[in-house]
């Protein structure tokens, strides 16, 4: 870790995605002391100054949805080319064969990703517990911790297996009073809801398909009982609805409201198939969005009424989702893909580069219940990624800001986190990605080849 000065001043930079700040900031501690008008100085003395004259600085991005272990499985053969119900019965045998060192390592290789395409908040929804797993959000807090990545572990799960009308296999699944005491245990010890927090715990039942109504419900006091967010998949292909009036007999909004989940706690990955009614409750709930579009076109699902479910009332962010099915954790890849899905869906004019950074940034924080991240103002966490503009595919780029997604933008230079560079120099600290690359790598190939 390297620390920063007691008051640094991030001097001049080519563009910032703040008002008022031309000149720069100033953070002091964890948080941003002041934003610098163009042409004026910082107005009290700073003990350190970072030109910044070649960096695009933006907030720090936060991911809202992710499943870490499934970056050993990328492009894998028995997956290729499938909809979500059969990529998912052709995985989960694949990942009964995790082990605590593969998952750790995934973890760990994934938080790197995401840090170095300017993620300063990592979400993720880790819901396999076979046996010898039963500490995964302890092992996600450690190497969040070791990182310097701030994050929102969601403590996931799944009763129901294929012998109970469930997706999974028996075992990958626990039973709800195993899953209901772990998350106790997770929130004693981990969850922090002050401001300012590097780790939160979320209770995240994998999908409604996937766990008893007792779960959901049990999910949802708890949550209250901790002030905790709670999180899950739905609306995400048509398959599920369906799957839904089947086990159910009623739609997901309904069930989402039948078993107390239809509120401003709650966050949904994907979202996509809501009809104007749905859009309406959720939105007039507070009910946040995690937009997935990546995973999205990889799988076909469909495309989420961002604009809908924003002017309904709903926060909007963003995910990166599973690594299997997006085969990256690269959030700034993430927001062009956003830009440019949302454009097809809506028209070149209804979304803007400044749309799909804030839901990258704003969005996301808001979908997570906090206000303390996602933008740059005085007061707020100093969460910042820093990016410049010397390769290639940014020559000829006139506007800085609308240049990181329409050329395509994908590691940052630096990126800070509550006042510390995390990165230097496209380098994060503290890791050696060749060796990480290698035993992740290793790891992947022995446990999960397709012979």
């Amino acid at each position: 870790m390297t620390e920063t000065p007691r008051r640094l001043w991030i001097r001049d930079p080519l563009a910032i995605l703040a008002a008022g700040a031309g000149g720069g900031i100033v953070v002091e501690g964890t948080r941003i002391a002041e934003c610098v008008p163009a042409g004026r100085a910082p107005a009290a003395p700073v003990d350190a100054v970072f030109e910044a004259g070649r960096h695009v600085v933006v907030p720090g991005l936060v991911n809202t949805h992710h499943h870490a272990f499934q970056t050993l499985t990328r492009a894998h053969p028995k997956a290729i080319n499938k909809p979500l119900f059969p990529w998912l019965r052709a995985l989960y045998p694949v990942w009964e064969r995790i082990t605590p060192e593969a998952f750790r390592l995934a973890t760990r290789l994934a938080y790197t990703e995401l840090l170095l395409s300017g993620c300063t908040t990592a979400g993720d929804h880790h819901y396999l517990f076979p046996r010898g797993l039963e500490d995964s959000v302890d092992v996600q807090v450690d190497e969040a911790r070791a990182l310097g990545i701030r994050a929102c572990v969601s403590r996931g799960s799944m009763s129901l297996s294929q012998d109970e009308g469930g997706l999974p296999p028996g075992t990958l699944v626990q039973d709800d009073d195993a899953i209901l005491a772990d998350s106790e245990r997770v929130l004693d010890l981990f969850h922090d809801a002050r401001p300012g927090a590097m780790v939160q715990v979320a209770l995240a039942p994998c999908s409604p398909f996937a766990v008893t109504k007792r779960l959901m419900r049990e999910s949802a006091r708890l949550a209250d009982l901790h002030d905790c967010r709670l999180h899950t998949h739905l609306g995400e292909t048509l398959d599920e609805d369906a799957y839904c009036l089947e086990l159910f007999g009623q739609r997901p909004v309904d069930y989402l409201e039948e078993v107390g989940w239809l509120s401003g706690r709650t966050w949904l990955a994907h979202g996509i198939h809501f009809d104007d009614a749905e859009v309406a409750r959720l939105g007039a709930a507070g009910v946040g969005i995690c937009h997935c579009p990546t995973s999205n076109m990889v799988l076909a699902s469909g495309r989420c009424r961002t604009c809908e479910l924003e002017a309904a009332g709903s926060p909007v962010g963003l995910g990166v989702d599973g690594s299997a099915s997006n085969d990256s954790s690269n959030l700034m890849e993430g927001v062009r893909h956003a830009l440019m899905l949302n454009r097809l869906t809506y028209g070149a004019e209804a979304v803007t580069h400044l749309d799909a950074l804030r839901w990258a940034t704003e969005g996301s924080a808001r979908c997570l219940g906090r206000d303390d991240i996602g933008r740059i103002a005085p007061g707020l966490e100093a969460d910042l990624a820093l990016f410049t503009l010397d390769e290639l595919r940014f020559s000829g780029a006139h506007d800085p800001l609308a240049a990181l997604v329409l050329c395509g933008a994908h590691r940052a230079d630096r990126v800070m986190v509550a006042g510390c560079w995390r990165v230097i120099d496209g380098e994060p600290l503290g890791i050696d990605v060749r060796a990480l690359r290698e035993a992740h790598g290793r790891v992947a190939r022995d446990l999960f080849g397709a012979g």
